[in-house]
């Protein structure tokens, strides 16, 4: 891969990450970058319309093209239009927000949503990021679908993250995540409250096809409310969601793959 390429995915993947832009001088440092390639390339990204300055000398900010390259793809694999009906129908019986994750080798990435009908107080982060697998109801969900040591391996590629960054109870050693990971296996469903970001409870289930997990569907809400209690009366459903989308996915191209056995 081309150096101008490889520092060019790293500008628009560290930019993702944060909305409000960066000036020249502190992208280039951040990702240690020659201040006159850093430009080369903000320059050239700038004139396909991936990247927009703010102003003459401002901060350089994404545009949404990257977004309606990502939501195309997932339009013409089918995703959403197939989950959009379970995961209506599970935001309205659970009144919090539903969100649907994929498994893309070793990545499991948000990629659609449904909120629940409720007023007031909401948890409605933004899709298309890859899910922490150490500090999420969907990470856990997928990775207890797997052996301890495929789930370390996983996880290990990834890392644990910044603790500043996730809630005040999210595992950061082996030994606290395989705890979590032992007790989903058991219940057959994740569940975090306080894990993955202060104030905020979670559930996850795995969805299978042909017993491979091809994704995961998560509910998540403010803990006041969203309360273990809570989280255990709407497991039959969320289970039911999961396990009625896997055999759905058979019949088309979800999950960017065609059904095992196909070309």
């Amino acid at each position: 891969m081309s150096t101008a390429l490889t520092r060019g995915l790293s500008i628009l993947e560290h930019m993702a990450a944060h909305p409000d832009g960066f000036a020249l001088a502190q992208l280039a440092g951040e990702l240690d970058i020659p201040l006159s390639a850093c430009h080369r390339v903000l320059a050239e990204l700038q004139l396909q319309g991936y990247v927009r300055q703010a102003h003459k000398h401002g901060e350089y900010q994404l545009t949404t093209k990257l977004v309606s390259l990502g939501l195309g793809y997932l339009s013409g694999a089918g995703i959403v239009d197939i989950a959009e009906p379970l995961m209506e129908r599970l935001a309205q019986a659970s009144g919090e927000l539903v969100r649907l994750s994929i498994v893309d080798e070793d990545r499991l990435t948000w990629v659609a949503k449904s909120q629940g009908m409720r007023k007031g107080l909401r948890y409605d982060p933004d899709m298309g990021m890859d899910a922490r697998l150490s500090c999420t109801a969907s990470g856990h969900a997928w990775l207890l679908t797997m052996s301890d040591e495929r789930a370390l391996e996983v996880v290990s590629k990834q890392g644990f993250g910044a603790v500043k960054d996730y809630g005040p109870k999210a595992p950061t050693t082996v030994k606290a995540l395989l705890g979590f990971l032992h007790a989903a296996r058991v219940r057959g469903y994740a569940m975090i409250d306080e894990v993955f970001a202060p104030g905020m409870s979670a559930m996850a289930a795995p969805v299978y096809r042909r017993k491979e997990a091809i994704g995961v569907i998560s509910i998540a809400g403010p803990r006041i409310r969203f309360t273990p209690e809570r989280m255990h009366e709407i497991a039959p459903a969320l289970l039911a969601a999961a396990a009625e989308l896997g055999p759905i996915s058979n019949a088309s191209t979800m999950f960017g793959r065609p059904p095992l056995g196909k070309a």
